[in-house]
């Protein structure tokens, strides 16, 4: 792990470098030794403004929900505040013009707005809707089963490309109605998106799924169906939602409505058939499934960081002065190892969450937790649940430590999880 002086702006202060591979590929244990330098450091990303870094599971809780915290940087009071959203797409590669639409999200709204952002769509993601939707999720789970063995070679099959991936996309697709003439193009943008890729090729994914959005909105808006966008467009919400609000959230809804239960299928699979004690467990009583989900978002979850916070006034957070205006990251993945907040931490126990609450941010916290929290659960115990129970057998085809992961830092992802059926 390495510390250096970037070209950001400070004062020659030594700042973390939050692109280091060592944080990309295990930021488990590497953000765990900087929370031993001290309650926060200071890091940074070229073309970023620093920020601090939060390990802790308290400090995170708290930034996530206290009213000094705000996800809005346009909302702090007095000067303009570097906007560190926008800098991380712009430095990845995002075409001028764009970064409109990252304003008008509801991941980057607050207050009044993000409560109206969200209050139109929260109906649709709803334990209840969700619970709806499991007959579904677990047809097209059994579909992609079906063709699984037609994609083995010499006996191993990629399960990322023939089924992690394909399940969740299909599922957001249909919730919108994205047809499905368009969805192959759809996926493969949003995975440009998430894959850590920069430059041009990025820029031209984001600007194509902006244009493809506004194509499924005017298409929605002259043929109504009963999917969620038709319904957005109704008379009753039409003068709640800008065109541009209606864009983010259709972008922002098939990005991220797909892309953490695409990584936590494939990281629980992975860490499901590198415990057999536990994955014994868990075929022994089905009924611990809600529970093994749970602990997977927490033991291997794929956020490795939120969107940051800025400070709306001078404060301290934990022991640590944060002046007005200063951005605070939030590093999900090191919270939920904090020894603090958790028994054992880096102990895989699929029983931990029946025992008692130890909650974990996997989803977030406070009034910006995971929108589509309940649809991921729903996705990741469908394909878990049917994976297993369709190829009893199921092993990993080489060792864990050989398994390749993405270089996305907010994203911890295997590229591919070869197994044998």
């Amino acid at each position: 792990m390495t510390v250096q002086d970037l070209d950001t702006g400070d004062t020659g202060d030594a700042l973390l470098d939050l692109s280091d591979p060592a944080l990309v590929r295990d930021p488990f244990t590497a953000y765990a030794q900087t929370d031993e330098n001290g309650p926060m450091a200071r890091g940074c990303v070229r073309g970023v403004d620093p920020m601090w870094v939060a390990t802790r599971h308290d400090d995170i809780r708290t930034v996530m929900s206290d009213a000094r915290f705000t996800i809005d940087a346009a909302t702090v009071p007095g000067a303009p505040v570097a906007h560190r959203t926008e800098q991380t797409w712009q430095a990845r590669g995002m075409h001028l013009g764009q970064e409109k639409y990252l304003r008008a999200g509801i991941f980057d709204a607050d207050g009044a707005d993000h409560r109206r952002l969200r209050g139109l769509v929260t109906a649709a993601f709803s334990p209840g809707r969700v619970a709806s939707l499991r007959p579904r999720i677990d047809a097209i789970a059994a579909q992609l089963l079906d063709r699984l063995p037609d994609h083995t070679e010499d006996g191993v099959v990629e399960l990322v490309e023939h089924f992690a991936r394909p399940l969740p996309i299909t599922v957001i697709c249909e919730l919108i109605a994205v047809p499905e003439a368009d969805r192959d193009r759809w996926r493969a943008r949003s995975g440009t998106l998430t894959a850590g890729i920069c430059g041009d090729e990025l820029g031209d994914a984001l600007a194509g799924m902006v244009d493809d959005a506004h194509i499924l909105i005017e298409n929605h808006a002259a043929n109504p169906g009963s999917d969620l966008i038709s319904d957005l467009l109704s008379p009753h919400h039409r003068d709640r939602l800008s065109i541009d609000e209606l864009v983010a959230l259709v972008v922002n809804l098939v990005v991220a409505g797909h892309i953490t239960t695409v990584n936590l299928i494939t990281n629980g699979t992975e860490a499901l058939l590198a415990h057999p004690g536990q994955l014994a467990l868990l075929r022994e009583d089905p009924t611990l499934m809600p529970h093994a989900v749970d602990e997977l978002m927490r033991y291997c979850g794929p956020v490795v960081r939120a969107l940051p916070r800025y400070a709306i006034r001078d404060t301290t957070l934990g022991s640590t002065p944060v002046r007005a205006g200063e951005a605070v990251l939030p590093i999900v993945s090191a919270a939920n190892r904090d020894p603090a907040a958790f028994t054992d931490p880096d102990r895989f126990d699929i029983t931990r969450t029946r025992r008692g609450r130890e909650p974990h941010l996997g989803f977030g916290h406070g009034a910006h937790r995971c929108l589509g929290a309940h649809l991921a659960q729903e996705e990741t115990a469908a394909a878990l649940t049917a994976l297993l129970d369709r190829f009893p057998g199921l092993r990993l085809a080489t060792d864990p430590q050989h398994l390749q992961r993405g270089t996305n830092p907010v994203n911890w992802h295997l590229k591919a999880l070869p197994v044998r059926l």
